[in-house]
């Protein structure tokens, strides 16, 4: 693992991200918040939980152990964009600060359960990147069980397309 590939990823991550937002954005106050009956129950929900899970991550590598995630729901879409943006300046500005060796250095955190866990950095950074992957996917299939049609693309091969 190097540096250089952790950049990589979050150029993807954050660009996914931003694709996936503008898309959300289309839809009516009513789709971003009904229950779709998914893993986390809206759009609203789905996206707040990627952008607090990225959180947790961050305050793990600044040593803080949150137990729980009971942060209320951004229910401003721009509100979330801002925050998760300025979240962002933070996230790449720690994930440089580590260099060469410092990727490989060994956190020692809670879950939110209370759980003991031992995580290299760039495997937590990289686990973030995959999450949020996971997480676009339910995305995409609420829009379009609300009848929002399929947003563009945020498949990695289609973010390399972009840089070629």
């Amino acid at each position: 693992m190097t540096p250089e590939y952790l950049d990589l990823l979050l150029d993807f991550h954050y660009w996914a991200r931003d694709r996936m937002l503008d898309a959300v954005g289309a839809l009516s106050v009513e789709q971003y918040e009904r229950d779709m009956g998914n893993s986390f129950p809206s759009v609203r929900d789905t996206a707040n939980h990627m952008f607090f899970a990225e959180w947790i991550w961050y305050s793990r590598w600044i040593d803080e152990s949150p137990t729980a995630d009971d942060r209320p729901a951004v229910a401003d879409r721009e509100a979330l964009r801002r925050l998760w943006a300025e979240h962002e300046t933070k996230v790449r500005a720690f994930a440089v600060s580590m260099g060469k060796d410092g990727i490989h250095r060994v956190y020692e955190y809670k879950t939110l359960a209370g759980v003991e866990m031992r995580s290299k950095f760039w495997e937590m950074l990289v686990h973030v990147v995959n999450h949020a992957t996971y997480h676009r996917g339910q995305v995409v299939t609420m829009m379009r069980q609300l009848g929002a049609g399929s947003p563009v693309s945020t498949d990695m091969i289609a973010y390399f397309r972009t840089r070629s």
